[in-house]
C-alpha cells in the first residue's frame, strides 16, 4: 500500500463517519481511528518527549446539537413524505435518453403524465423504456446517467398531480 493509498484510506474513513477501520495483509497493518466528534468534557492530554502538554477541549471540533439535527430531520421528512418515489423495476443500467446525443426523457421540475418514458434501463443488452405510472412534478433525480441500478432502487421522487 502507498502513501497516496493510505492518504485516500484517511479522507474516506473522516467522510464516511466510520470510527475505525484496520487492513492487514501478509506483511503489513494499518489501523485508522476517526477522532470522536462530540465535545469532550475533559482536557486532552498529549506527551511531546519528557514534557506533558494540556489542550482546552474548547479546541475540539463541535458538531450541531442533536436537538437541531432532529428539527432538520423532521422538517424533511415532511417534505418527502408528500413525495412518490419511482423505483427501478429491474436490475440493469439507467440512462436519462435514448442516446448520447438525445435529450433526457425528464429533468427536476418536468411535468409527467401516467404512461410518460421517464427512463430507460438496459438489461442484457435490451433497452426497456421505463414509463411513469402516476402523473406529477419531478423533484429529484436519485441516479446518475448510465449507473448500474438494482430491482426496487429508488430513481426518482415525484410530487403527484
Amino acid at each position: 500500500m502507498n502513501i497516496s493509498e493510505i492518504q485516500d484510506l484517511i479522507k474516506f474513513v473522516s467522510k464516511s463517519g466510520v470510527h475505525e477501520v484496520e487492513i492487514e495483509k501478509k506483511d503489513f497493518r494499518i489501523v485508522i481511528k476517526a477522532q470522536a466528534k462530540y465535545k469532550s468534557e475533559k482536557p486532552i492530554m498529549v506527551h511531546a518527549g519528557s514534557q506533558m502538554m494540556q489542550a482546552p477541549a474548547a479546541q475540539l471540533p463541535q458538531t450541531p446539537s442533536v436537538q437541531t439535527q432532529e428539527t432538520e430531520k423532521t422538517e424533511e421528512a415532511k417534505a418527502d413524505s408528500k413525495l412518490i418515489t419511482v423505483k427501478s423495476p429491474m436490475i440493469g443500467t439507467f440512462y436519462r435518453s435514448s442516446g448520447p446525443d438525445k435529450e433526457v426523457f425528464v429533468q427536476v421540475g418536468s411535468t409527467i403524465s401516467k404512461g410518460d418514458t421517464v427512463c430507460i434501463i438496459e438489461a442484457m443488452k435490451l433497452f426497456n423504456e421505463i414509463e411513469s405510472e402516476i402523473s406529477g412534478k419531478i423533484v429529484k433525480i436519485l441516479v446518475d446517467d448510465a449507473s448500474p441500478v438494482e430491482y426496487d432502487q429508488p430513481l426518482f421522487m415525484v410530487e403527484p398531480a
